[in-house]
């Protein structure tokens, strides 16, 4: 939104885009150097709302820190949190025409699939120890406007860690992972060549920084995704007698 010069500080791991590399990191979700901080004198935190234990941004504001938190959980989410950081940085403006194209690309790629047979998914976010989605989670969402249905959509916590023995209970027909793993991700499944998704060899990566981070960059990883399922579709029928 035309705000990057004003960004002062960043937490460990950015590396979007290449600039902010050069600046200093002040920590992570749980850690953060003060000292840092300090130094840098910022007149405004920006806190993950589900992320940054509430005690950690109960400090910063008893520190005197204006503390902004942000929830990213949902894909709706996103677009408030471009409104909010456009008027925190005197760019609500530019923040609007983002949020609204953000918006915009995604009710395209609903509208793209509408219409699409269902099929059903299993993302895996870690295969040791193995982690998933709840419906809850945007990775489900977008899942969900590519036609396809999150198998652990009715879990309670957001991002559960479960048993392999669940995943082979609800049999998905497809099995999407980040790429950080390459095609390792999906190893521990082929112990059990009868799971729908191994007969249809319906086995898909989405880039790791595009699906792992709420930005707007979630709309590459959405296309990604509803690519894999269409042809998820394809070769489910194609294996059907």
């Amino acid at each position: 939104m035309g705000a990057g010069e004003q960004l002062v500080g960043v937490s460990a791991y950015s590396d979007y885009p290449a600039a902010v590399q050069s600046l200093p990191v002040v920590g992570d979700a749980l850690m953060v150097d003060l000292e840092q901080l300090a130094l840098l004198r910022p007149d405004v935190l920006l806190a993950w709302e589900s992320g940054t234990p509430s005690h950690v941004v109960d400090e910063f504001r008893a520190r005197g820190y204006r503390v902004a938190t942000i929830r990213t959980r949902r894909l709706q989410d996103i677009a408030s949190a471009l409104r909010r950081i456009g008027e925190l940085t005197g760019h609500a403006d530019e923040a609007e025409l983002v949020a609204n194209r953000f918006q915009s690309d995604l009710q395209e790629l609903a509208d793209d699939y509408a219409g699409t047979s269902e099929i059903r998914v299993f993302y895996q976010v870690s295969s040791r120890p193995l982690y998933t989605v709840n419906g809850s989670h945007y990775v489900s969402e977008l899942i969900e406007l590519c036609g396809g249905r999150n198998v652990f959509e009715d879990l309670g916590e957001l991002a559960p860690m479960i048993a392999e023995e669940a995943v082979l209970e609800r049999d998905p027909e497809a099995l999407l992972a980040a790429d950080v793993d390459g095609s390792d991700a999906f190893a521990v499944w082929a112990r059990w060549p009868l799971m729908s998704a191994n007969r249809y060899d319906n086995h898909f990566l989405v880039p790791a920084d595009e699906i792992g981070r709420p930005t707007t960059r979630l709309i590459a990883a959405g296309r990604e995704i509803c690519q894999s399922l269409q042809l998820g579709r394809e070769q489910r029928a194609a294996s059907e007698p």
